[in-house]
Parts: C-alpha cells; sequence; structure tokens
C-alpha cells in the first residue's frame, strides 16, 4: 500500500465520496450526486468540528476510498474515550486489493493515537460480506443497534 495515501477530505474530493457513497443498493436510494450542495457544507461542519476526521484514500491522485472517524469522549467505561468509523467505502475497482483492510488499520492506529479504548462501527444487517470483513479484523459483533429517523 505504499502508493496509496491518507489524507483529510477536501471540496475537490466530494464527488468521489458521494459517488461511492451512491454506488450499492443502500446508497442509491439514500444519495444524490446530482445536488452536492449538501455534502459541501456537511464537509465545512466536519471541517470544524476537532473530533471528527472524514478522510479519503488517494492512489495515483484518485479518490479510492473514504471513511469518517469520529473520536468520543464518554464518561462510562471508566471516562473511556471511543472511536466510531463511519461510512466506509472502497471504490469498486480496489475492493479486494488490501485497501479496505489498510484503511481500517489506519482508523485503529488513529484512535490509539487519540487515547481511544474502543472503536466500534456499525453496519446495515444486509451488509453480511462487511460483517465477515470486519470479523476478520477482529470485530465482535456484540451490540445489537437501533434508529430513529428524524
Amino acid at each position: 500500500m505504499g502508493d496509496l495515501e491518507v489524507r483529510a477530505a477536501v471540496a475537490d474530493d466530494v464527488p468521489a465520496i458521494v459517488g461511492m457513497l451512491a454506488d450499492d443498493p443502500l446508497g442509491a436510494t439514500r444519495e444524490s450526486p446530482d445536488d452536492l450542495t449538501p455534502y459541501l457544507t456537511a464537509l465545512e461542519r466536519i471541517g470544524a468540528d476537532p473530533n471528527q476526521r472524514l478522510v479519503v484514500a488517494v492512489r495515483e491522485g484518485r479518490v479510492v476510498g473514504t471513511l469518517q472517524l469520529t473520536i468520543v469522549p464518554g464518561l462510562s467505561r471508566r471516562g473511556a474515550t471511543r472511536s466510531i468509523i463511519e461510512g466506509v467505502r472502497v471504490h469498486a475497482d480496489e475492493r479486494g486489493s488490501g485497501l479496505g483492510t489498510h484503511f481500517i488499520e489506519w482508523a485503529i492506529e488513529e484512535s490509539r493515537r487519540e487515547g481511544c479504548s474502543l472503536v466500534q462501527l456499525t453496519s446495515d444487517s444486509s451488509r453480511t460480506d462487511a460483517h465477515r470483513f470486519y470479523e476478520r479484523l477482529g470485530f465482535e459483533a456484540s451490540h445489537v443497534g437501533f434508529k430513529l429517523a428524524l
């Protein structure tokens, strides 16, 4: 992965990020690559929050992956800080290349550097391949997640 750069996302990366978010059956129903305005607004909000990291993986000048890492200080677990990995996407051309593993390992190391004692993530119940991937990396399916649309 020596030719891979992981860096903070910038506005010019948003079309590629949204394209990856929309490139699956779930994302196709909830993302809108035709109007980038809300995504650019979100990028500004993320950039203004020191506990947020929206990053991209770049190979040969092309965005090939993205994820968001959120650092969450808390009182539970004796005041532990945890991180949440969200919105993980790898470009279709890169799947199976080891990029996903490298990317998640980067997020784990960044979490350690931030003093986190726990890394957590959620994955839609229909994404069975993703579940196997995360389990291979040592994650345990230990909780049931709930959502409430507002």
